[in-house]
């Protein structure tokens, strides 16, 4: 058996499910390997005990078959669990601890996982890279000058350098999708609604849901399931999502079986931000978007062009949704003085949204919506870069709010639409630049089409294999 850090979430979940290991001998492992790997900065808090007592439990279950049994994951630091740090990676909020759990915790704990302890995010998630006052940066594991993005910056930095096997994260403008493509891993955002314990049903804008982290594959679909909280391959919660189009089977099982001969467009017609923004895609995006373009007219795939609708007010309406679920934030005014940058901006910039604003706002995001759906409902798929530059240095992002948002818009160009409209997505790490750096692609899909973005994405995989050995173990 390979080491317990080499091998994928689904080999390790099939040895421990054959005892040939224990969790507790997983859990020690990648405690032991935290403590002296984590040159990245992915953890803010581990918790030993806990996570061995938790192990211990799980090895003591009669019941074996929970989907993530014994498998080690890490809480994203805006994820509240019972007893823990619940600063939401803010000065704001230091010292404060968690009297209960969330949802989108607990459900991991139902399936048998064992947390380990908290992944870095920026304060209160608001930067597509992870860095804060209150932590400091994570970094692109085995390139301490660059970021690792974010906001589940952390959660990628813990995958890449294989201190989890895969990691939960939450997506509200590209925070999954964004630090995987960063760290060379896959990450899916799902359709809005299809995680029930996080969703984004019931929120402002509808922005936020959960998703999954991992080097494959294989392995975000197993996250995935796990997270939907499907028992016996079936999504019983009432609230969870389904697609109209095909029964209720695992993402697991159509990851592994691969299969299917699909019709892809590639996104033309520039961004939904080019109103207000010098968006330029790099040659490095472009040339991961061909790559994929070749792979899949190699596979047998219809490959064609699909325009973005018309995107005028996109700007405005999305800024006025992300300062409506800021000013959410009971963030008292004598206490702003704690927040960086970028988080007072947006807070304080929301004291001005009004609930006309916020109600003209969702109803332009609802047309855009009907407009996205619309164009590209004859496609399986649709294709663009995951981030329009190469991983960004430590020092790129202004220190002024304002200039720090207009950057973010710059790197990552394609992701925040994709939460507007609800749409499932998946960051794929298809090609490396000349200086080995990951670039990945994203693929859109269909509501409730999850099983056909991970199939297309096994497919690249085999076609494009990417690395899938843990940072630590390239180094020079």
């Amino acid at each position: 058996m390979s080491a317990l850090h080499e091998l994928g979430a689904l080999d390790l979940w099939r040895h421990l499910h054959a005892r040939d290991v224990s969790a507790v001998e997983v859990a020690q492992h990648f405690l032991e390997r935290i403590e002296r790997v984590d040159d990245a900065h992915a953890f803010v808090h581990v918790d030993a005990e806990l996570a061995l007592a938790r192990a211990r439990a799980v090895d003591d279950a009669d019941d074996r078959t929970g989907l993530i049994h014994g498998l080690p994951f890490a809480d994203k630091d805006l994820t509240q669990r019972a007893g823990q740090p619940a600063t939401f990676a803010s000065r704001w909020m230091a010292g404060n601890v968690a009297d209960a759990t969330d949802p989108v915790a607990q459900v991991l704990d139902d399936a048998g996982g064992v947390t380990l302890g908290r992944t870095a995010a920026p304060e209160l998630g608001f930067a597509g890279y992870t860095r804060s006052a209150l932590h400091g940066p994570t970094t692109l594991p085995g390139h301490p000058g660059l970021h690792a993005g974010g906001s589940s910056g952390g959660a990628a930095a813990a995958v890449a350098q294989g201190l989890l096997p895969f990691a939960p994260g939450s997506d509200g403008g590209g925070s999954i999708r964004i630090p995987a493509a960063t760290c060379g891993l896959v990450g899916l955002k799902p359709t809005r609604g299809r995680i029930p314990a996080q969703g984004g049903v019931g929120t402002i804008g509808g922005l936020v849901t959960a998703g999954a982290i991992a080097r494959s594959v294989i392995d975000v679909a197993l996250l995935t399931d796990a997270l939907i909280g499907r028992v016996n391959g079936v999504a019983p919660h009432a609230l969870t999502l389904r697609s109209p189009e095909r029964d209720d089977g695992s993402l697991l099982a159509a990851a592994v079986r691969g299969e299917g001969r699909y019709r892809i467009a590639v996104m033309t017609g520039g961004t939904p931000w080019d109103e207000t923004d010098d968006v330029r895609i790099s040659p490095e995006a472009t040339a991961a978007v061909d790559a994929t373009v070749a792979a899949l007219t190699a596979f047998g795939h219809e490959v064609g062009e699909v325009a973005l609708p018309d995107a005028s007010g996109y700007p405005e309406a999305f800024t006025a949704l992300w300062r409506g679920g800021a000013a959410a934030a009971p963030i008292a005014r004598e206490r702003r003085h704690l927040l960086e940058p970028l988080a007072r901006w947006i807070v304080e910039t929301s004291d001005g949204l009004t609930a006309g604003g916020l109600a003209r706002a969702q109803l332009w995001a609802t047309a855009f919506e009907r407009r996205v759906l619309a164009a590209f409902a004859p496609w399986d798929a649709v294709l663009t870069p995951a981030t329009a530059l190469t991983p960004r240095p430590l020092d790129w992002y202004p220190e002024d709010g304002e200039a720090d948002f207009r950057h973010q818009v710059l790197h990552t160009p394609h992701t925040s639409f994709v939460n507007v409209t609800g749409l499932p997505a998946i960051a794929l790490p298809v090609h490396r630049t000349t200086e080995g750096l990951p670039m990945g692609v994203q693929l859109i899909g269909r509501p409730g089409e999850e099983a056909t973005l991970l199939a297309i994405g096994r497919q690249l995989e085999r076609r494009i294999p990417w690395p899938q050995r843990v940072v630590d173990a390239m180094r020079p």
